[in-house]
């Protein structure tokens, strides 16, 4: 199965080993990765600004760039559902609504796509440590994908998942939302970082490295010792258990 890897811009930029441990467990299971050169910023920021417009230039050009996939799978749930999106952007029953309807019925997020598309639910992974989940709001409510992460890592041999107290609540990133209403969403995160130190676990988990980056910042700046991974990190650990 070929499978062309949108590694998203947090993915090239801050999340390295998040989008490298991805490409090896998709090689792991038998895919074969392409990475188109051409690919750039899902819009995401332009359109939750307002400018829809300009986002639908960057639209045409992932359309033009994934048009050639089998499948497409991105490492963030939250860039994922801008592709699907795109679909409302380009004029109803157009050229251009075609193509990127079927961009939209090819592209997964990686968990979603181990799980809904490879028919997989234990990956072979194991990492020796106590985790909790972050459900990030983009893949959850508006991509709908709730299940899979978790039972991907409930078959990690090791690790010990526990549930995190209010998981549904968004950690306040929101992406312009944590700049333009700074206050509320420090509260937010606040109150996220206080129900993980609850579970007492050591590591933190999720699939948007947004959301990670966000809660991971106010855990450092606590002073936590709590660890902040992208669930394809440990889907990828092969160590000794």
């Amino acid at each position: 199965m070929k499978v062309s890897f949108f590694v998203t811009c947090l993915g090239d930029m801050f999340y390295v080993n998040a989008a490298k441990s991805a490409v090896e467990l998709l090689e792991h299971l038998g895919c074969e990765i392409d990475f188109p050169k051409a690919q750039t910023c899902c819009g995401q920021p332009a359109y939750n600004s307002g400018y829809h417009k300009e986002t639908l230039e960057v639209a045409k050009h992932l359309v033009e760039t994934f048009e050639h996939a089998e499948y497409v799978v991105g490492i963030s749930g939250s860039c994922v559902f801008m592709i699907h999106e795109y679909v409302h952007l380009f004029e109803e029953g157009s050229e251009w609504q075609k193509r990127a309807i079927a961009l939209k019925e090819k592209t997964y997020e990686l968990t979603q796509f181990i799980v809904d598309v490879l028919d997989v639910e234990d990956v072979g992974a194991s990492y020796d440590g106590v985790a909790t989940y972050h459900t990030s709001c983009h893949m959850t409510r508006l991509l709908g994908v709730k299940e899979a992460p978790f039972r991907l890592l409930e078959n990690v041999k090791g690790l010990q998942m526990i549930d995190l107290p209010n998981r549904h609540d968004c950690c306040g990133f929101g992406g312009t939302f944590s700049v333009k209403m700074s206050d509320i969403s420090e509260q937010m995160v606040d109150e996220k970082v206080e129900h993980i130190e609850e579970t007492q676990a050591n590591l933190l988990l999720g699939a948007d490295g947004s959301c990670l980056m966000n809660i991971g910042g106010r855990l450092s700046r606590n002073g936590s010792p709590v660890e902040v991974k992208h669930v394809a990190e440990i889907l990828n650990s092969r160590g000794d258990v």
